[in-house]
């Protein structure tokens, strides 16, 4: 019987592979509601639905470790002795795998006292004898012994699960020059360090192949180690114990008696259902669709085990109406219910084609055709106080700009909710919202089938998700996160949209003068950096610089990683520092250049037909409550140096403005830290109008103010901010080019003449780890259940975030709160002048003429008074026709 007509028994090393695949995704990408972490599981199912498409396996089953204890671990206590205690956020998943595949009809098999590896090697023995191509996944190198002509070995790389190697008999002979079945005698002599099995020492891989080709065996390798000369030879003559115990340990059994054999692990038919719940508590939608696919279902994914019963039957039909109908529906569903309206809009090719509202128990499709007369009652709907809830109400705002509508009454943004509840990730679309905190799959059509195997449902059903995502969310807020949701962000969202529609003047011209410059200095320094090595590389590709770098320059090694040693930024400017060498220097001004140019083209592409740029900017883009900029990112200019100077002095004020104005926060989060710490050292400072890192700086050397050297002050400034960033004396030490002790020395100074900064860094993490939470001035609050994680790195990172996170919320909710007074106050004077910008401290304003001494004293005094510290907040203001020129 030929390969192709054999059935085939598939069998997976379940532990070995959920342990890959946990390493290999983000855990905190992976959680369902309840917290419980499930990123081994998707990266586990994940590949097994690849395996299946690929493979098309009759037969499969998955072999679990029940512990770490087996006959091993009591022949030799300390075998895989070295292994760390299991990730506190792995536990839990193997239950809910096994679940998993027993709801896709997948036999899962476990056997007291014995490894997986030895299910496996006893299945794929049986089944070679019954006639089964038998293939074995495993990321154990012990299976590569099972290997031989009816059984191939699936291994994964390392980059996880997603990509598997197969080994069959010539694979092992190309990869390590022997048969499979002397594997084993290979890793005795080299040892197991995952196994914690040491080898013999001074023989590695090569000289193990060498012997094993030589004398056969490992027997026959021990019987004539007399013959073998040298050091090593010494060596394996007194440590062959070592040799004969490995080998031992890592022969599999291959006559384990299990409840089922080849024959019992036919494949068996999905039960929907069951798939239904497990996946819906696990909340993965993607994989739901994709199991369903895979086992033919003969419904639509999306209807057979999306929506439970109870939930479609309460979902109420579309109604389509226009004209006098469509202003009776508006005014009894805003009249008669107790929610607010939910509005989805239906966007096409040229734009938007329809509008979906829903209230409690009812929904409303509405066609649109711009320039209708029987619309007025949905436009003044949509432009009146009549509270809504929508899903990105930004996004919404500006396409209905773009078709002569307006928006207001924005009572509830799902998008904005769902970020303030977990800052940490932000849900892109409506249906992965309803999926995470409905547990139902919302049906839509694949954009990039011309004709859709699945129908989208209505916008108006659409609507009607949306409102009870709204209301789950709702109910999930806390007091001080919904006033911070609607006191300063569901406001913000017209403010934000204003400045994204009306965007800053570029001057074109200057950004390709700059351009042209840049890529003349990086042409030269390119060309004397190949002078320095004597040849050309390619400056961008980081295996060609360990080449330079480290083989033919001999320079120190800096970390290792994947590809070898790092060329990032970062090291290679260390290297600079400690190992200075005209061809680090050429590199790193290179690269610099390289990267400003690189700003430079993306703000060019960026320019739109009115000469202005129009940056995107989002409110669920931080962690901290930030505002970020996108498209293009104008928080990434470099403001200190000559280059990023002139690339902002491409922005320019509009024809019909007279100046440009910027306001910026001087040392905003210092003086948060001194309102929120009390420390009546840093409160004098500021109250007193000193500059703070000098008067600091005094108290820290003892000495008078005028006598504290830039020297001084910068240490001081770098230890300051440092410190609110939980920057550790080690870090203090390299940022400041100083050694650890000075720098262990400087920060118990610093804690000596300012306790109060300490004693309130020191209860930030305090108190974060028994709340969960951070919590800003206005209440903003910021989740780290990784405080109480048993992982140290995931432990002392979550403690770094919390010591900065109502430092740094505080200082965006400022910002915000001042963004909204301004821009109320503009409205309400009816001025002309316009707020453009926000990046990072900074606004930037258009003035109108006449309006600048207006136009300054609000700024001034709404930035001044946007939040009641122990400390003045200073505004600092500048003019003039571009935005390097109103610097101040």
């Amino acid at each position: 019987m030929s390969d192709n007509e054999k059935p085939t028994l598939l069998i997976i090393d379940g532990h070995s592979l959920a342990f890959r695949a946990f390493y290999a995704l983000p855990v905190d990408s992976f959680q369902n509601r309840e917290g419980q972490h499930t990123n081994a599981i998707h990266g586990f199912i994940a590949m097994l639905i690849n395996l299946l498409q690929s493979e098309k396996p009759t037969h499969l089953g998955v072999a679990f470790d029940i512990s770490r204890f087996s006959f091993r671990t009591r022949e030799y206590p300390e075998y895989k002795g070295t292994r760390g205690e299991t990730p506190p956020e792995f536990v839990g998943q193997i239950p809910l795998l096994e679940e998993a595949l027993g709801a896709m009809g997948i036999t899962t098999i476990t056997k007291e006292d014995y490894e997986a590896d030895d299910i496996l090697a006893t299945l794929a023995t049986q089944g070679a004898a019954q006639g089964y191509k038998v293939l074995v996944v495993s990321g154990d190198r012990d299976a590569i012994q099972m290997v031989n002509d009816d059984v191939t070995l699936l291994y994964p790389n390392a980059r996880g699960v997603s990509e598997l190697k197969r080994y069959d008999r010539d694979a092992v002979f190309e990869r390590y020059g022997i048969e499979p079945h002397q594997y084993p005698d290979i890793a005795a002599l080299v040892g197991e360090t995952s196994d914690n099995l040491i080898g013999i020492d001074k023989v590695g891989e090569k000289t193990a192949v060498k012997w094993i080709t030589q004398y056969g065996s490992l027997t026959e390798v021990l019987a004539h180690s007399g013959d073998i000369k040298g050091v090593v030879g010494e060596k394996l003559r007194e440590q062959s114990d070592r040799a004969i115990r490995n080998r031992k340990l890592n022969h599999l059994l291959c006559d384990v008696v299990l409840p089922v054999g080849p024959n019992d692990l036919q494949r068996r038919p999905v039960d929907e259902r069951a798939v239904r719940e497990v996946f819906a508590k696990l909340q993965f939608k993607t994989l739901l669709e994709r199991v369903l696919k895979l086992a033919g279902a003969t419904a639509d994914p999306s209807e057979l085990l999306a929506i439970p019963d109870a939930a479609a039957a309460a979902i109420p039909p579309v109604r389509t109406l226009v004209d006098e109908e469509l202003a009776h529906w508006i005014d009894t569903a805003s009249t008669g219910h107790t929610k607010p309206l939910a509005l989805r809009i239906e966007r096409g090719v040229e734009g938007i084609t329809g509008f979906g509202l829903a209230a409690n128990h009812d929904s409303a499709y509405v066609p649109w055709a711009p320039g209708r007369p029987d619309y007025t009652a949905l436009e003044a709907w949509l432009a009146g106080p009549a509270p809504k809830v929508l899903f990105d109400a930004k996004a919404d705002l500006k396409a209905l700009r773009g078709v002569g509508l307006d928006l207001a009454g924005i009572r509830f943004d799902t998008r904005i909710a769902a970020w303030l509840l977990k800052p940490g990730g932000s849900t892109k679309d409506l249906a992965g919202q309803v999926y995470d905190f409905l547990g139902l799959t919302l049906p839509q059509s694949d954009p990039n089938q011309l004709v859709p195997e699945t129908g989208a449902v209505s916008v108006a059903t659409e609507a009607w998700y949306l409102l009870e995502v709204a209301d789950y969310l709702e109910d999930a807020l806390d007091d001080t996160t919904r006033g911070v949701l609607e006191g300063i962000e569901l406001p913000l969202v017209t403010v934000l949209a204003e400045m994204e529609l009306t965007g800053i003047t570029v001057n074109a011209q200057v950004l390709g003068r700059l351009s042209t410059q840049l890529a003349e200095t990086a042409g030269d320094l390119q060309s004397r950096a190949y002078a320095e090595i004597g040849r050309e590389v390619n400056l961008g590709s980081p295996k060609q610089l360990q080449q330079v770098l480290f083989d033919e320059l001999g320079m120190p090694k800096t970390r290792a990683n994947k590809t070898g040693f790092s060329t990032d930024a970062a090291s290679l400017a260390d290297l600079q520092e400690q190992n200075p060498h005209p061809f680090l220097d050429l590199l790193l001004k290179h690269r610099d250049a390289t990267k400003l140019r690189q700003i430079i083209e993306t703000l060019e592409k960026a320019i739109e037909p009115d000469d202005r740029v129009h940056t995107r900017y989002d409110q669920t883009g931080t962690s901290t409550g930030r505002v970020s900029s996108t498209d293009p990112n104008l928080q990434n200019i470099p403001i200190r140096t000559e280059i990023g100077r002139e690339i902002r002095s491409a922005f320019e004020h509009g024809g019909n403005f007279s100046t440009l104005l910027t306001a910026d926060y001087s040392q905003i989060e210092m003086r948060i830290m001194a309102h929120l710490s009390g420390d009546a050292g840093l409160i004098a400072a500021f109250n007193e109008g000193e500059d703070l890192h000098r008067f600091v700086g005094a108290r820290i050397f003892g000495v008078a103010p005028s006598e504290v050297t830039p020297v001084m002050r910068g240490k001081v400034k770098a230890m300051s901010y440092g410190l609110a960033y939980g920057l550790s004396a080690f870090g203090l030490s390299k940022q400041l080019r100083i050694d650890t002790a000075e720098a262990k020395q400087l920060m118990g100074d610093y804690f000596a003449r300012f306790g109060a900064v300490r004693d309130y860094l020191r209860n930030v993490v305090v108190q974060a780890r028994v709340d969960g939470y951070t919590e800003t001035i206005f209440g903003r609050r910021r989740p780290f259940a990784d405080l109480n994680s048993a992982n140290r790195v995931l432990r002392e990172n979550a403690e770094r975030a919390a010591l900065n996170a109502p430092i740094q919320g505080s200082a965006a909710d400022i910002m915000k709160i001042a963004m909204l007074g301004i821009s109320d106050d503009l409205r309400s004077r009816g001025l002309g002048s316009r707020m453009l910008l926000q990046v990072h401290d900074e606004l930037v304003f258009e003035v109108a003429d006449g309006e600048l001494d207006e136009l300054s004293g609000i700024v001034e005094h709404r930035m001044g008074q946007a939040a009641d510290l122990s400390v003045p907040l200073d505004v600092q203001i500048g003019t003039g026709p571009n935005w390097d020129a109103a610097a101040h």
